[in-house]
């Protein structure tokens, strides 16, 4: 592992901040390039009642994007849809590291669980 030194902890947040975010378990089932753009995919995950779509910047962090097909990630799936580039996001995927300036890693479950299944 690189030298890392952890970011200072967020102000405090009450549970119920943390109970306004829905984040949920989805298998991704497609990873599409975004036309015009050298960093965005498309992920179509499946959340088990319905599927959404998640506009992702991996593209300049992995050799191959299509390498999460078929991976569980976690979610949120309760913010405000976004159009990037002309494609509606519904959902936004956890990664662990871009924000400390590392090659993001997908945030996972440790055995497979239902799609839908929540956090918490």
């Amino acid at each position: 592992m690189p030298n890392f030194t952890a970011a200072p902890v967020k102000p405090l947040a009450s549970i119920q901040d943390l109970d306004k975010i829905d984040v949920r378990v989805g298998t991704i089932v497609q990873v599409e390039d975004v036309k015009g753009s050298d960093k965005l995919v498309k992920l179509v995950v499946d959340f088990s009642d319905r599927k959404r779509v998640a506009i992702v910047g991996m593209k300049k962090e992995r050799e191959n994007p299509k390498e999460i097909e078929g991976m569980q990630a976690l979610f949120v799936v309760n913010l405000e849809p976004r159009k990037i580039m002309g494609q509606l996001s519904e959902a936004m995927l956890f990664d662990i590291g871009f924000q400390d300036g590392i090659i993001p890693v997908l945030a996972v479950p440790e055995k497979q669980v239902p799609n839908g299944a929540r956090l918490g």
